[in-house]
């Protein structure tokens, strides 16, 4: 394989920056949660509409009934997923909203253990058990500091529910096609649903001031194209385990930036239940198998 023009680690390390800001440009808009969502899709569509046209369009060709189906699932729980965590974020802390979201791993097991029936090793239960411990400590923290913040909370957690359906439905069409293409059909999806919901809560699609349309399209341009297209470039030169371990980071980022630009200050309780839900993912996602072959490979 040849080298990369640069240390995937850059890119890694951009792309945790840029999936760190969505938190902190939602805070920032002033619009309701589900407008910022299908405006955060509607650019994400519009930005991508080009490329999509000119090299990936015929792809749509091969889109089974099954297909259309398991996207449309997807693509609906996506919105839902983005409604639910803005929402949060106008209740409880970025740390508090972020940490809980980064539980997704954990809902991604008990997902495939219910639907596709895989089993479960002692190492990924207690993984569960030591993250969902750590979420407890922040939420009930949050309780006693307010019944907000713990609604904030509960928010942040069903949002992290549905993205893990969105990745459950979504997983079978991906590995038949190409990124772009994939992408393209779940985030417009995503705005059609986006566009209804927005419309039957009888929320104002406009207008908004040219700070809000900046926040809106920031959204777009950053988390979504700029974070993950690093993050996907970057997983052909280093494992998958390698990113999601670093995504783990993006709470971390998140409550810097929400310190310095909001002032928002962290209780000890959610300093430790974030260490805690971290150690928990951290011991799910790494194998001590393969760690300790390539020690032992190298001292041989």
């Amino acid at each position: 394989m040849e080298k990369p023009s640069i240390h995937p680690y850059i890119p890694i390390i951009i792309g945790v920056i840029s999936v760190a800001l969505s938190a902190i440009f939602v805070k920032l808009a002033t619009a309701d949660a589900g407008v910022i969502a299908f405006y955060r899709m509607l650019f994400s569509v519009l930005l991508m509409l080009p490329l999509f046209l000119m090299k990936y369009r015929k792809e749509l060709l091969v889109f089974t009934k099954r297909d259309w189906i398991f996207s449309s699932i997807a693509g609906i729980f996506l919105a839902f997923h983005f409604i639910l965590w803005f929402e949060s974020l106008n209740y409880t802390s970025v740390a508090s909203s972020t940490v809980l979201v980064t539980l997704q791993p954990i809902f991604a097991f008990v997902g495939t253990y219910f639907f596709f029936k895989e089993k479960l090793s002692l190492k990924t239960i207690l993984s569960a058990v030591i993250a969902i411990s750590g979420s407890i400590i922040i939420s009930w923290s949050d309780f006693q500091l307010s019944g907000t913040a713990f609604y904030g909370d509960m928010l942040a957690l069903a949002g992290c529910a549905f993205i893990t359906a969105y990745l459950l439905f979504g997983q079978e069409v991906r590995k038949r096609l190409s990124l772009i293409t994939y992408t393209f059909v779940l985030y417009a999806i995503s705005t059609i649903t986006l566009f209804f919901y927005v419309l039957v809560k009888g929320e104002s699609f406009g207008p908004y001031s040219s700070t809000d349309w900046f926040w809106f399209f920031m959204l777009a341009l950053i988390p979504n194209l700029l974070g993950h297209s690093l993050f996907n470039w970057a997983v052909k030169w280093v494992s998958t385990n390698v990113i999601s371990i670093a995504i783990l980071f993006e709470p971390v980022g998140a409550s810097i930036l929400a310190y310095y630009i909001f002032h928002e200050t962290l209780t000890s309780a959610q300093i430790i239940g974030g260490i805690v839900v971290i150690a928990g993912i951290l011991l799910f996602i790494i194998d001590p198998r393969k760690i300790h072959r390539k020690l032992f490979l190298k001292k041989a």
